[in-house]
């Protein structure tokens, strides 16, 4: 490769870097949630209240270069005391032991308004890839708003608390349905 090729493939990979833009997320309009299966009949929804994240993001590709999020597991909130005591014990978060989980992303592709956001999630100290479906990116003057959602199986993470029902099946479903919503400022 000649020097020119060179000196012009680092402008090119610069301004991509630059082109991106840090976003601070909107707390106010950001809700990230969960939906899991009780006794195999009904949803039941929870969220985090506590969480930070550090978001690059390029408007005119609409692409995330960089998406971290830390989420303090002590804030889980299902409206329900007794159960979100159950969820912060050792039988799931162990919150004492492991106050916080994770997302790193790893890798993004984007298609027009939505695209797939791959990472690791780390939860109980245990690491996993997860792809998320990211949806309704929307940018309004310096402000993005967009929609992550994807499914986990909680034994995964060693979450695997649960009781056979006398009916036949279980009280909670392995799988957990990730549904965030975000709006962040630059």
């Amino acid at each position: 490769m000649n020097l020119i090729s060179k000196v012009s493939a680092t402008l090119l990979l610069t301004a991509g870097l630059l082109a991106a833009t840090e976003y601070k997320v909107d707390n106010a309009h950001t809700n990230v949630g969960f939906t899991v299966k009780h006794m195999m009949i009904t949803n039941v929804h929870g969220k985090f209240n506590a969480y930070n994240s550090v978001i690059d993001f390029d408007e005119a590709t609409k692409t995330f270069k960089k998406f971290s999020a830390t989420v303090d597991t002590t804030s889980i909130d299902t409206g329900i005391e007794k159960r979100d005591a159950h969820l912060k014990s050792d039988d799931f978060f162990a919150v004492e032991k492991f106050p916080k989980m994770t997302f790193e992303m790893t890798s993004y592709k984007a298609d027009g308004d939505e695209g797939k956001m791959t990472g690791n999630l780390t939860i109980r100290g245990i690491t996993k890839p997860v792809v998320l479906d990211v949806e309704d990116i929307a940018v309004i003057g310096n402000k993005v708003g967009f929609s992550l959602e994807g499914k986990i199986n909680r034994t995964d993470f060693d979450l695997k608390w649960n009781k056979a029902i006398e009916l036949g099946g279980v009280a909670v479903s392995e799988e957990v349905k990730i549904k965030v919503d975000v709006e962040a400022a630059k």
